[in-house]
C-alpha cells in the first residue's frame, strides 16, 4: 500500500527557513510526480509547488523564489525547502503523489500524506 509521510514542520520566526520531507513507501516512485499543497485555517487548500516525474518544477507565485522542491537520490523522499518564511505561510502542508504527473491540480493526485503543521510567528 502506497504511503506518504510528511515531517519537518514546526514553529519558526519570520525570515527563518524550514525543510519539509515527504517519505514514500509501498510503491515505485521513480515515475511519480510530487505536489505540495497547504491549507490555512478557514481557507481552501492551495497549491504550493510540484516536481514532475521528469524533473520539471512549478511554483505558486506566492512562494516563487523562496521555496524549492527536490527529490532525494534514493527517489523515495521528496523535500520542500522553505526560505524567508512569512506569517502568511502558516498552514498545514501536504505532499501528494501521482504517476506521471507533477502539476498544480490537486484532483490529479491519488496519494496524500497526513500533513505537517508549519507556523510562522512574527
Amino acid at each position: 500500500q502506497v504511503q506518504l509521510v510528511e515531517s519537518g514542520g514546526g514553529l519558526v520566526q519570520v525570515g527563518d527557513s524550514l525543510t519539509l520531507s515527504c517519505a514514500t513507501s509501498g510503491g515505485s516512485f521513480s515515475s511519480y510526480g510530487m505536489g505540495w499543497f497547504r491549507q490555512a485555517p478557514g481557507k481552501e487548500r492551495e497549491f504550493v509547488a510540484a516536481l514532475s516525474w521528469s524533473g520539471d518544477t512549478v511554483y505558486a507565485d506566492s512562494v516563487k523564489g523562496r521555496f524549492t522542491v527536490s527529490r532525494g537520490s534514493a527517489k523515495n523522499t521528496d523535500y520542500l525547502r522553505m526560505n524567508s518564511l512569512r506569517p502568511e505561510d502558516t498552514a498545514v502542508y501536504y505532499c501528494a503523489a501521482h504517476p506521471h504527473y507533477g502539476g498544480s491540480d490537486p484532483t490529479q493526485y491519488t496519494y496524500w500524506g497526513q500533513g505537517t503543521q508549519v507556523t510562522v510567528s512574527s
